[in-house]
């Protein structure tokens, strides 16, 4: 077995003298000032142990990797119920295309993409207040991390509201079909405000372990969801969590995993590790460069694929 200290700082190596580095998501200004040469990864295996390369204690703005956390949350409260509101296909379109909406009633294709958040995000706003629902989702993702210092960085969330007309019109449009039942501005308020909340590599990888493990942390010994229920998360994220790249994602690195805008991908090697990179950079499907890179990478030296070694 391939040692994981050294596979780890030979990616950061080799990432750290990578040109190719994609480009930020300049659509949400405040994203548009992040550095594009940072790169963090860190891995923690079934043992606990974290192995970290690069920018890894830097913190940055997960984006719709937190849809991975509102889907847990949402499942939690509603069960099977939510799949009445949204789907579990794959969209084959870009992450904000309100095309599919149209074509099957408002409905969203699957919970990863823009619209289909959007809705999951009603279902946990539904009989609370704007704040109460966000505090519960800060608070779950805080746990997860065994970190209380997460925080949401408020400047983003501000940005995304300022220039977040294709999510009002997603949102406006699922409203007329009765998917979206709470007022769509405070829909959208908790839906800006989660994916804009800040975590480092560390802890990234550290919320996302009890999908490695049947549901459960190893850690704490604390099962978080179900394990019949862990694994159709990590279904979802295989075939859903890269937009209209998850085929290439799933051809490359072989992992569940999901992406957001702010550069940060959460991967899942089940029974083995959690994952996180971050590299500000994306490529044309709105999914970080340089984080696929690396962790296809990270999957051919240590065999950790879903298919095979």
């Amino acid at each position: 077995m391939p040692d994981l200290d050294s596979v780890v700082r030979e990616i950061s190596e080799e990432m750290a003298q990578r040109r190719d580095r994609g480009a930020v998501a300049d659509y949400i200004p405040e994203l548009a000032h992040v550095d594009p040469n940072q790169f963090g990864i860190a891995v923690i295996d079934a043992e606990g142990r974290v192995t970290t390369g690069g920018d890894s204690e830097t913190p940055f703005s997960i984006q719709s990797v937190s849809k991975v956390f509102t889907l847990t949350l949402a499942l939690g409260m509603v069960g099977d119920r939510l799949w009445k509101r949204v789907g579990r296909e794959p969209s084959g379109n870009p992450f904000n295309s309100i095309v599919q909406l149209e074509r099957e009633r408002g409905v969203p294709r699957n919970p990863f993409i823009n619209a289909g958040a959007i809705a999951v995000t009603d279902v946990i706003l539904s009989g609370h207040e704007p704040r109460e629902a966000l505090g519960e989702i800060l608070r779950f993702m805080q746990f997860l991390a065994q970190d209380p210092t997460i925080t949401i960085d408020e400047r983003v969330a501000a940005s995304e509201k300022r220039t977040g007309f294709r999510n009002t019109a997603l949102a406006n449009y699922m409203k007329s079909f009765g998917v979206i039942e709470n007022p769509v501005d405070y829909t959208l308020g908790v839906y800006f405000h989660h994916c804009a909340i800040a975590m480092s590599c560390r802890q990234l990888a550290t919320a996302g372990r009890f999908l490695a493990h049947n549901g459960r942390n190893p850690s704490t010994g604390h099962n978080v969801v179900s394990v019949e229920r862990a694994r159709r998360i990590n279904a979802i994220m295989l075939t859903c969590g890269h937009y209209d790249g998850s085929g290439e994602f799933a051809y490359r690195v072989g992992l569940p995993g999901k992406s957001g805008v702010g550069g940060s991908i959460l991967a899942v090697a089940p029974g083995k590790a959690s994952i996180a990179v971050w590299s500000p950079g994306l490529d044309a499907a709105g999914n970080s460069h340089l984080g696929r890179v690396a962790l296809e990478r990270l999957t051919q030296r240590m065999g950790w694929s879903v298919f095979g070694a």
